[in-house]
């Protein structure tokens, strides 16, 4: 399964240090997640399609 929070933060012009403080966790946390060394649990996973205008199911998409 592939994330898309790196294409879909770049499109609302968020910075790794801003969606991070918007879902409160640390910028190390969206690094991990956008380069696939960290699997979000299910209420980050909520936090970070509410923030970036989306839904869970368009976050990750299958390869």
């Amino acid at each position: 399964m592939k994330n898309r929070i790196k294409e879909l933060r770049k499109l609302t012009k968020l910075s790794q240090e801003e969606l991070a403080f918007r879902c409160k966790v640390s910028r190390q946390t969206i690094n991990a997640i956008e380069n696939d060394k960290y699997d979000p649990n299910l209420q980050l996973a909520f936090n970070l399609a509410e923030v970036l205008n989306t839904t869970v199911d368009e976050l990750f998409i299958k390869e």
